[in-house]
């Protein structure tokens, strides 16, 4: 068991060679051993390129006969961009398969390791499968639920504000906090911000500080107060969110310089974050980076959209600013978001705070 699950943790380490790349599929790592020693290892790095099974037999060549097969994720039974991977193993002439999760694809859904099953190999499923399931949280909600990952991210100062009461924002976090930032955002599909930090800042969200791709840029502003000059706008890809009540020569404006316009209903100039998101997971996107501000962070813990929280904490304190999030509506403790998971680490001068957030029953 011992060795089983060190060549485990090594599949889960290449598996990360694809953050970044590799969205809508999945993070997967491979790796081959044949009496005791790894002869092959790979992972999926580019949409339509091969699967890490297919890497790591094309490094084991004929030593992946009667070898060992660990991979992150079954291996899939259908025809997508590339040939089913099950077809790989069985040709590699494999003989057993140790997996850490199921896909819940519905193309694959244990289909996969039924087929390798009924072809005589042995397969174990499950080692590693909690990392497994955190390595791919985005791609597993979506699958399962039609839905994107929703990561809040917010920089705020010892005492919960993410600006003076003027609006200045500049900077509370360290540059060490910003780079890391830019980090998560290349391996985003999306990030995301409301009306008012386009207006108060007039942000780029890209990426910058690091090597990587910029991640599709969407603002949620329901009663359609940003220019289309904004600078956010003049990025392929970008995307308005606003109300189908919106005025069409406004909207018109946007979708004739080439930014995806999608309405939805609204009331009082309130989107449902539960239909934008929605929306999507129906686009193909199953990571969002939620980087502001106070009000549409509140909005989407209302409406328990928000799966991950990142925190930034600075040592400074600001008194009478901006709240790092807005009125939650609140009438009891009982009812509020709890967070799990809970890891703190430093990051040059602040403290970063993660957590999983987990929303109490109604009490209907």
């Amino acid at each position: 068991m011992d060795a089983d699950l060190a060549h485990m943790r090594r599949a889960l380490h290449l598996a990360l060679k694809g953050r970044g790349k590799v969205s809508p599929n999945p993070l997967v790592g491979a790796v081959v051993v044949r009496g005791g020693r790894v002869v092959g290892e790979g992972a999926h790095l580019q949409v339509g390129g091969p699967h890490a099974e297919v890497h790591a037999f094309a490094a084991a060549g004929r030593r992946s006969q009667g070898a060992t097969l660990y991979v992150t994720l079954e291996p899939c039974s259908h025809h997508g961009r590339t040939p089913p991977c099950t077809e790989a193993v069985l040709r590699a002439g494999i003989r057993r398969v140790v997996c850490a999760l199921e896909d819940p694809d519905p193309r694959v859904g244990g289909r996969g390791i039924t087929q390798l099953r009924e072809a005589g190999l042995e397969v174990e499923v499950g080692l590693g499968g909690e990392e497994a399931e955190r390595q791919n949280a985005a791609y597993l909600k979506h699958r399962r639920t039609g839905r994107p990952l929703l990561i809040l991210k917010l920089a705020q100062s010892l005492d919960g504000r993410i600006a003076t009461a003027g609006g200045d924002t500049r900077w509370i976090s360290s540059e060490a906090s910003r780079t890391l930032v830019h980090r998560w955002r290349s391996w985003t599909d999306a990030v995301m911000v409301g009306a008012g930090t386009v207006l108060a800042d007039n942000p780029r969200l890209d990426v910058r500080l690091v090597r990587g791709r910029s991640p599709r840029p969407l603002v949620v502003d329901g009663r359609l107060r940003v220019s289309p000059q904004a600078h956010v706008f003049q990025r392929p890809g970008a995307v308005l969110i606003t109300a189908d009540s919106a005025p069409a020569k406004k909207r018109r404006a946007f979708a004739d310089q080439g930014v995806s316009v999608w309405t939805l209903p609204a009331r009082a100039g309130q989107l449902d974050l539960g239909q934008v998101m929605e929306r999507a997971g129906s686009e193909g996107l199953t990571s969002i980076l939620l980087e502001g501000g106070g009000q549409l962070a509140a909005a989407a813990l209302r409406a328990r959209v928000v799966d991950q929280l990142r925190v930034f904490v600075a040592p400074l304190l600001i008194g009478q600013g901006i709240a790092a999030i807005g009125d939650l509506g609140l009438g009891r403790l009982a009812a509020a978001p709890r967070l799990e998971a809970v890891v703190l680490r430093r990051l040059g001068p602040d403290l970063l705070y993660t957590a999983e957030v987990k929303y109490p029953c109604s009490p209907d």
